[in-house]
């Protein structure tokens, strides 16, 4: 990739990433846009890289808040992060044994596959940002209620469903269940994006095991492997910047109460994504 290619993406992965407008999404149809292939293992891989930078970025800005927050607070997330490996896993076997073997996708039977297919990013994008839209609008604002194991049982669960499919904003979701399960929007944002530090690590680790495997079965991609490392710590350099001016951003929004506006710019992405779709993207 060229350095414009490696900027734009980290640029557009690092301010959607830590915003609830599916970051995933917004950097396929960027990839799509510049021809690249946003299901294989190199893109994968560096998408992955651009993760590690906003979850850097991520852990600073809210350790000040964190290191406040109970131990029940972290057991908590501790049982959410569990959840969501167990629903998460599932689900990708499920997929992967079942819906893909059926040849949707061709030969494929990774559930990375599933990236590009924009009809199933645009409905994605449209669910959640009626979720988001619900939540800003019915959400007991005001009230204030503690997080419980049954809350975090179920913010784990929505984010397990979430892991799969580019355009279902992880964030969005998570926080805006916590938002109608009566916890304040400050607790939500804090759960949510610590439990997007505890989860990020495993996917980081899949990923990169996927890319290595394609890289030695590659004689090709061995030569261009230096390059990636390269590409990738550059990208993740500049998603942590990108990541770190969004994390100021979504606080203020979402403590204003314009969460809901959040949701309104899915649903017009979605429309965005389909339109895209039938340009033959």
């Amino acid at each position: 990739m060229s350095f414009f290619q490696i900027a734009l993406l980290a640029w557009i992965q690092g301010m959607a990433e830590l915003l609830p407008v599916s970051s995933s999404a917004h950097v396929i149809m960027a990839e799509k846009w510049m021809g690249l292939d946003p299901a294989a293992p190199e893109m994968t891989f560096f998408l992955v890289m651009l993760h590690t930078g906003t979850m850097v970025a991520e852990s600073l800005y809210f350790f000040p808040r964190w290191k406040k927050l109970s131990r029940r607070f972290f057991q908590f997330a501790v049982l959410a992060t569990l959840v969501t490996g167990f629903i998460g896993l599932g689900f990708k076997i499920l997929l992967e044994q079942v819906l893909l073997k059926t040849g949707w996708l061709g030969s494929h039977h990774e559930v990375e596959h599933l990236f590009k297919c924009l009809p199933l990013i645009a409905g994605s994008l449209f669910v959640v940002g009626l979720l988001i839209v619900y939540a800003g609008k019915r959400a007991p604002y005001g009230k204030a209620f503690p997080l419980t194991s049954r809350t975090a049982v179920l913010i784990g669960l929505v984010q397990g469903l979430c892991l799969p499919f580019r355009g279902f904003s992880r964030s969005g979701a998570t926080i805006s269940t916590g938002l109608l399960a009566g916890i304040s929007q400050e607790e939500s944002e804090n759960f949510s994006f610590l439990l997007a530090l505890l989860v990020t690590p495993a996917v980081i680790g899949l990923e990169f095991y996927r890319f290595f495997r394609a890289v030695s079965l590659d004689e090709g991609k061995k030569e261009m492997l230096g390059s990636w490392m390269v590409s990738g710590a550059l990208g993740m350099a500049l998603s942590f910047v990108a990541g770190w001016l969004a994390l100021r951003w979504l606080s203020r929004w979402i403590e204003s109460g314009r969460w809901q506006f959040f949701g309104f710019y899915c649903m017009f992405a979605s429309c965005v994504v389909l339109v895209f779709y039938e340009m033959g993207f």
